[in-house]
């Protein structure tokens, strides 16, 4: 079979979601109408975290961000799908690097937020009077900077490696993005240096800060059953019940896309766990916080009423 370096290959012919007209044609509708919802529901909740004094604390300010960190994930992934939906795609080599880095970068620095998110409750809970303090503005905007850091050295690591990778005898993908382990299954030779390479930044990016949240969830709810009253359980309860349906959401289909043993690789497999993480977490984000969250609720029927009465 015939072998060639990465670096020669100029294109990559992506196969796509499916080979079937009329299943394109209800797929296309699908996902044009799941990207609307993901792109109003979002900007709606940036909007009212912007906007309304009531929502100007760390916990809305980080809300705010992942909604952004939404925004750019599903701008990257389903209007490409889109296009392959209608027809065939290519992308160049380098135009696969860029997507690969940035899926990277977008996916790991939401990871972080998540987990920034979860020390937030933390310390709003357990140190309710020293909180201002402990989350002030400059720590939070540090935060924020530090999870982008972290998401763009780690996606830079994993893409430079997968990059560097021979290729067997092809320049198909059968996914319909730029992803890391599909290229994995299309290398030739020994691919075990960049498998620990993505297994090492998968356990920064994805282990670490699951069991940071975990670890934190655990005081948070130690602390909860403490207090006396039930309203005041309730209370405290709801303020994290939102963030945690979220993590479990997309820590669990992330972790398993990427820490699965390469035995149970199957391509089917494999592209619908991609979708789940990629289009179902920012559209279900901004309905798990506005449902759950009665000052999001509040703040949305504020700007409602006012762009009515304009």
């Amino acid at each position: 079979m015939e072998k060639w370096n990465g670096s020669s290959v100029t294109e990559f012919l992506l196969l796509g979601l499916s080979e079937d007209p009329e299943v394109n044609n209800v797929l296309l509708v699908l996902f044009l109408f799941t990207y609307l919802l993901t792109i109003i529901g979002n900007t709606a909740l940036v909007t009212v975290c912007v906007t309304e004094s009531s929502l100007q604390t760390p916990m809305y300010f980080f809300l705010g961000n992942l909604s952004i960190l939404d925004i750019l994930f599903s701008s990257l992934y389903v209007p490409f799908i889109l296009a392959q939906l209608v027809s065939r795609t290519r992308i160049s080599f380098s135009g696969c690097a860029a997507q690969m880095y940035i899926s990277l970068l977008l996916g790991i620095t939401e990871c972080e937020l998540l987990a920034v998110m979860a020390y937030d409750r933390y310390a709003a809970i357990l140190f309710p009077l020293r909180y201002s303090v402990i989350m002030s503005r400059s720590i939070c905007g540090t935060m924020v900077v530090c999870c982008w850091i972290i998401g763009g050295s780690i996606g830079l690591i994993d893409t430079v490696f997968t990059l560097q990778l021979p290729l067997c005898g092809h320049n198909i993908i059968n996914h319909f993005f730029c992803e890391a382990t599909s290229l994995l299954q299309m290398a030739c030779g020994d691919t075990f240096v960049t498998e620990m390479v993505i297994f090492s930044g998968a356990i920064f990016a994805l282990l670490i800060p699951t069991f940071f949240t975990l670890v934190s969830y655990v005081r948070i709810i130690t602390t909860i059953m403490k207090i006396r009253s039930s309203e005041g359980r309730r209370k405290a309860f709801s303020t994290c019940a939102s963030h945690l349906i979220v993590v479990i959401l997309f820590y669990g289909t992330a972790i398993f896309m990427y820490m699965k043993p390469k035995s149970v690789d199957t391509v089917n497999q494999d592209k619908i766990i991609s979708l789940f993480y990629t289009v179902t977490p920012p559209l279900l984000n901004p309905v798990i916080y506005s449902l759950r969250n009665k000052d999001v609720k509040v703040a949305l029927l504020k700007v409602t009423n006012r762009s009515n009465f304009r």
